[in-house]
């Protein structure tokens, strides 16, 4: 698997981040009870959607990509089990598991990269996307 992601990808990935920096910003800035919990339920949104997209290479794959299906399909339940666990947590707790599972989705896709199973093009989207995401969880855990 190659090529770049899809322009909308390119505008919309980074327009996710959107939540993520205006809630570590506000964290900061203008600290309030309701911070943390909503950068908590973002992130979990945010990390249960990237499981999400490996179910959707699983159930549309390329040919010559059968021995992806369970590690795709395992990719795509496991964000969404630990932004369960993320949600359950207090929020500060909860921000600092969730930027690890943002990071650890990263590193899995990348040795998925090194298969030929995920996009070139997303992985390094992914990464930057991933990064800031994560930078501000940990923000947002240490601003409370």
């Amino acid at each position: 698997m190659s090529g770049d992601p899809p322009r909308a990808a390119l505008i919309l990935g980074p327009a996710g981040l959107i939540p993520f920096v205006g809630l570590a910003v506000a964290a900061w800035m203008a600290p309030a009870a309701w911070v943390a919990p909503a950068a908590a339920a973002y992130g979990a949104t945010i990390l249960a959607f990237l499981g999400a997209v490996h179910w959707g290479l699983a159930l549309r794959p390329l040919a010559g990509e059968a021995a992806a299906e369970w590690p795709r399909i395992g990719l795509g339940v496991m964000p969404a089990l630990v932004a369960w666990v993320a949600l359950l947590l207090p929020p500060g707790a909860g921000l600092w598991l969730l930027a690890a599972g943002l990071l650890a989705t990263a590193g899995v896709e990348t040795l998925g990269a090194a298969r030929g199973w995920v996009p070139r093009g997303y992985l390094r989207l992914r990464w930057g996307l991933s990064g800031l995401a994560a930078a501000c969880c940990v923000a947002v855990a240490l601003a409370g």
